[in-house]
C-alpha cells in the first residue's frame, strides 16, 4: 500500500523508537526526527523519504556530523517491481560503507505499519554509553537544547512548507497568552506571569507580529497574536494554559492572583534560558 507523503512514514518510525526507549520529537533543527534515551548524549536522528535517492543520502551523511546514531528511513512498497529503491541488499551494502542505519516501513491495507530494520548505524555500538562533553555553541549543542526546550512533539516529521512548533514559539505563545489575560503589560510582569525569563526579547523583537507596543513598556496583542493562540491552542493546551481572557485572573485561596505557571505546575526556567533566542521557521 503505497504513502502519499512522507509524513505518513513519521507516526510508525516514531512508536518504532518510543517502544525502545526513546523520546521522540520531530522537525527538530531540519532534522526529521530526532530522540533522546535517558542516560545517553547521542542523539538518534532519523532522516524520512518516500523512495531512497541521492537527496536522502545526502541528508544522511550530514547528520553524521551531529551524531553517530543516524538512520534513514524509506517506504518499502511490495508492489513496485524492480524499482531501484526495491534494490534493498545493493542500499544495505551502501549505507553500511557510509555508517547510516536504513529502516523500511510497510503500510498494509487491514494492519499496522511494519517497520523493519535493515541495518544499524556503524558507530553507536561502541560508544552511545559513553559521555563526552558538548562543546557550546556547536550544531550538537543547538539541536540538544532545541530537542528539551520543546514541551512536547507538535510537529510531524517529513512536513514541508508547514509552519513548525519550535521552543521559541513556544515561549511566544506562552508571553501571548499571559498577554491576553492581562490586556495591556509590562515585560517585567510577563515574565513573572508566563514564567518566561526571556518575555522582555520576545516583546521587543516581535518575529510572528504578534505584539504591538503601546506606550513606554507596555504591550498588547495585535489581531495576528489573537489568531496565533486560536491556531495553536492545542499546543498552550496540552501545557495546561487556557487561551480565554480570563485565564490570567485565577486566584487562590488568599484572592491573591496566580501566574500561570503556578495555575498549570512546574514549568522549568531553565529550560526557557537554555533556548536560542531566534526562532525557528
Amino acid at each position: 500500500m503505497a504513502v502519499r507523503h512522507e509524513t505518513e512514514l513519521y507516526a510508525p518510525v516514531k512508536t518504532f523508537f518510543e517502544n525502545l526507549g526513546y523520546e521522540v520529537k520531530g522537525e527538530v533543527r531540519n532534522c526529521d526526527l530526532v530522540g533522546i534515551k535517558p542516560g545517553q548524549e547521542t542523539p538518534l536522528i532519523v532522516e524520512i523519504k518516500k523512495t531512497f535517492n541521492l537527496a536522502l543520502v545526502l541528508q544522511g551523511m550530514q547528520r553524521l556530523k551531529l551524531s553517530s546514531n543516524v538512520y534513514v528511513a524509506v517506504e518499502r512498497n511490495r508492489a513496485k517491481k524492480g524499482a531501484v529503491n526495491q534494490r534493498w541488499n545493493e542500499l544495505v551494502g551502501l549505507c553500511r560503507q557510509l555508517g547510516l542505519g536504513l529502516l523500511t516501513v510497510t503500510h498494509f491495507k487491514t494492519k499496522p505499519p511494519l517497520v523493519e530494520v535493515l541495518c544499524k548505524p556503524v558507530g553507536p555500538s561502541d560508544n552511545v554509553h559513553k559521555t563526552t562533553a558538548v562543546r557550546r555553541g556547536s550544531r550538537k549543542e543547538k539541536l540538544l537544547r532545541e530537542f528539551h526546550a520543546r514541551s512536547g512533539d507538535h510537529n510531524v516529521g517529513g512536513s514541508t512548507r508547514r509552519k513548525l512548533v519550535t521552543a521559541y514559539r513556544e515561549k511566544a505563545l506562552r508571553v501571548a497568552a499571559a498577554l491576553q489575560g492581562l490586556g495591556e503589560a509590562a515585560p517585567a510582569q510577563l515574565a513573572r506571569t508566563a514564567a518566561v525569563s526571556g518575555a522582555a526579547a520576545v516583546l521587543q523583537r516581535n518575529y510572528y507580529g504578534w505584539f504591538e507596543r503601546v506606550a513606554r513598556g507596555r504591550y498588547r496583542l495585535t489581531p495576528f497574536g489573537k489568531a496565533a493562540l486560536s491556531e495553536y491552542a492545542e499546543v498552550l493546551q496540552q501545557q495546561g494554559i487556557e487561551t480565554a481572557a480570563g485565564m490570567a485572573a485565577e486566584f487562590n485561596e488568599g484572592g491573591e492572583q496566580l501566574h500561570i505557571a503556578e495555575a498549570f505546575g512546574d514549568y522549568s526556567t531553565n529550560v526557557v534560558e537554555a533556548e536560542d533566542d531566534s526562532p525557528r521557521w
